[in-house]
């Protein structure tokens, strides 16, 4: 299992969890994500990696609460852990030196362009940062978002904190000034991609968006995460998450991502009713795995995998 080093919350219904998860951290690059499931019977859900320590062996997420699933991890807390993580998955973000580079993020979608933005930083480029949330609850990793750009423009929907208006209105103020955008990576809800799309495909502005389609299991195999790019389909777990934003179909992709809403309500609904048993029923879960995992440990003859920590037992 993967233990919860930190948990912390760092706006409305959102939480950053630090993870212990070695051979991810290793492995991890800007852009990739990794996919999760908290018990036997619970469903499999990606989250963008924010960050990784090497050597401290852990990688950080970002959880916004929407569903059941993250609504029930956002109820642990460090010392808990998790079932199974596989990651780092996915395509890195192409990184290179494009002149003017603008990230465009909403809420938490923030996490996901952050190390993404550090990188475009170090590669010489001028990194200009749009935040967007519905309000200063919302707003999240200002401090953060600030290091890694030169300009950073916080847009609340409310007017709460930073510039009143959408982020679409700060791009829309940036290039009516004639300000040169050689690059916009946008991060964020579906329609708040597509609305940046369409500003920039006119101007042929190279813009990349990560899309946040039904995902399972990660490896191409299930469909779920199809995409169309033109007439081609994709696969977001494997092609992606990153995609030229001129080439997708936002319209299939909101579809698609649809499908599911009322099941995923009458769930979240069922936990919001019951929450404090599946917690309880959670950890419990978890306790009794933890308990298989170190008799096994003590059971297996010296020099066998088994006796391994389970991260290089892996590469044994």
């Amino acid at each position: 299992m993967y233990k919860i080093v930190e948990a912390r919350t760092v706006g409305l219904n959102i939480k950053q969890f630090t993870i212990q998860a070695p051979r991810i951290a290793r492995k991890q690059r800007p852009g990739q994500f990794l996919i999760l499931r908290l018990h036997e019977k619970g469903e499999r859900i990606p989250l963008t990696i924010k960050s990784s320590d090497p050597q401290a062996g852990t990688v950080t997420i970002v959880v916004q609460a929407i569903g059941k699933t993250t609504s029930l991890l956002n109820c642990l807390e460090a010392g808990d852990s998790i079932l199974d993580i596989v990651g780092p998955l996915g395509h890195p973000s192409e990184v290179k030196f494009y002149g003017t580079a603008v990230i465009v993020a909403g809420s938490v979608g923030t996490a996901m362009a952050l190390p993404t933005a550090y990188a475009l930083k170090q590669a010489g480029n001028r990194v200009v940062f749009i935040e967007g949330a519905r309000s200063k609850e919302m707003v999240v990793f200002e401090d953060e978002v600030r290091a890694a750009s030169e300009e950073a423009y916080i847009m609340t929907d409310d007017g709460s904190y930073g510039e009143r208006g959408l982020v679409t209105k700060k791009l829309n103020d940036l290039l009516a000034a004639q300000r040169p955008i050689d690059f916009v990576l946008a991060v964020g809800p579906v329609p708040m991609m597509r609305a940046i799309a369409r500003i920039t495909g006119p101007l042929a502005i190279k813009t990349m968006v990560s899309l946040n389609s039904i995902m399972v299991d990660g490896t191409g195999m299930c469909g779920g995460c199809r995409v169309l790019l033109g007439n081609a389909s994709k696969f977001a777990c494997v092609d992606g998450p990153e995609f030229d934003a001129a080439q997708v179909n936002f319209e299939v992709l909101m579809q698609r991502n649809s499908m599911y809403r009322d099941k995923e309500c009458q769930s979240l609904k069922h936990f919001q009713d019951h929450s404090t048993e599946e917690l309880a029923e959670l950890r419990a879960e978890l306790a009794g795995k933890q308990i298989e995992e170190s008799r096994f440990a003590v059971e297996q003859p010296t020099g066998h995998p088994g006796s391994l920590p389970r991260e290089d037992a892996l590469n044994a």
